[in-house]
């Protein structure tokens, strides 16, 4: 399959995470993600490599990665275990967002400190009422003196058992029309009113933890006020999920990658009627389409990294990237179960897995029905008459 060219440098990283992968998440992946147990040596192993640094820009103690590079990376480990991806993601995000946003103070206290996986963690922005439409948060964040208060349910929430270090969405202002202007992010780290709830038991997506959290009269300081100034919460997160987008997205790459080769290879070693079932036709037409799927969909997800990369405007690539890179995983991981029959069906072989975890990219940053809707719109804008 054909990919972006990269420098001897880039190369040399995207190589030692596929050794990475093969070393040291191949081998434990089926037996944690069937025992829904945290991954603690990998992510240990991965501080050690600086992953929790991967975009964190250079001069704050990251790697430094570009988004197109990082878009590989991120489909590399997928393709062996898409709940590690999941690790670094919200992880990354949450690093973006200062990075993005923060004050310098913000940046040179926080992110060298993210880089070496010290504090991680991930976005505390979803509620009950309140995932595709973050406007509708209920969470609250009032001023106290050089404190504020903050009480609230938050729910979904990725790294939430093994993390330390959060973005909070809670709203300042309850009266601002429209509400979205409301919206404050905070850098929120475990302390007293902080409170882990439940594990959220998960179709698939095992081993990462998902989970209810409660803030009760959980303070943080003013000096945790992302940008420093209320009500910009709500821009700061679209900013942080462009990149989001471009992870997830990777990620489908990596789920349609793993089910086209674990399914090229059992068509060369099944056989059927005397030959491989390779040689049938009804197989070939469906390897076919999963190899179709798995190239176009990786290249609209370089091609919306390369924009962010720009620092272009990237919601209608990302949007694109995300939409038909997340169809692909799941699309494929459905041929696959077809492909590998009985077998696929049974826990010995991956192919279960990937059929798992496929639908929570459908859901993830954002659904594919409003990723459509971002897409109409900018390309009505893109060619208005």
């Amino acid at each position: 399959m054909a990919t972006v060219l990269l420098n001897e440098e880039k190369q040399q990283i995207l190589n030692v995470v596929k050794d990475f992968c093969k070393k040291e998440i191949a081998p434990v992946a089926m037996e944690l993600e069937h025992a829904d147990e945290y991954p603690h040596d990998i992510v240990e192993k991965m501080k050690e490599l600086g992953f929790f640094g991967f975009t964190i820009p250079e001069e704050h103690g990251g790697i430094g990665l570009d988004y197109v590079t990082y878009s590989l990376v991120i489909e590399e480990i997928t393709r062996y275990w898409m709940s590690v991806s999941g690790i670094l993601n919200s992880h990354l995000i949450m690093a973006h967002i200062v990075e993005k946003y923060g004050t310098e103070e913000q940046k040179s206290h926080y992110l060298p400190r993210f880089a070496t996986g010290e504090l991680r963690g991930g976005l505390a922005l979803s509620e009950a009422d309140a995932g595709t439409d973050i406007q509708n948060i209920s969470t609250k964040a009032v001023l106290q003196g050089e404190r504020y208060v903050i009480n609230g349910t938050k729910m979904w929430i990725t790294n939430a058992r093994y993390g330390n270090t959060f973005i909070l969405a809670a709203k300042t202002d309850l009266h601002v029309t429209p509400r979205y202007k409301g919206i404050s992010l905070f850098i929120a780290e475990k302390g007293d009113g902080f409170f882990v709830q439940k594990d959220i038991d998960k179709l698939g997506y095992k081993g990462i933890k998902t989970c209810e959290i409660l803030f009760e009269d959980y303070e943080v300081t003013k000096g945790t006020l992302i940008g420093a100034k209320e009500g910009e919460g709500f821009k700061q997160v679209l900013g942080g999920l462009e990149l989001g987008r471009v992870n997830v997205a990777a990620r489908g790459v990596g789920l349609a990658r793993a089910s086209f080769e674990d399914s090229i290879k059992y068509t060369q070693e099944r056989r059927t009627f005397g030959k491989p079932i390779g040689e049938h036709q009804a197989i070939q037409l469906k390897i076919a389409e999963m190899g179709t799927r798995l190239e176009a969909a990786r290249l609209l997800t370089q091609n919306a990294a390369q924009k962010l990369q720009n620092g272009e405007r990237s919601d209608l690539e990302a949007g694109m990237a995300k939409l038909f890179a997340t169809e692909a995983g799941f699309k494929n991981a459905e041929e696959a179960m077809r492909i590998h029959g009985g077998y696929g069906y049974t826990k010995e072989f991956a192919v279960e897995r990937y059929y798992r975890d496929a639908p929570l990219m459908l859901i993830g940053e954002g659904t594919n029905e409003l990723q459509k809707i971002i897409i109409s719109k900018s390309l009505t804008e893109k060619y208005k008459i």
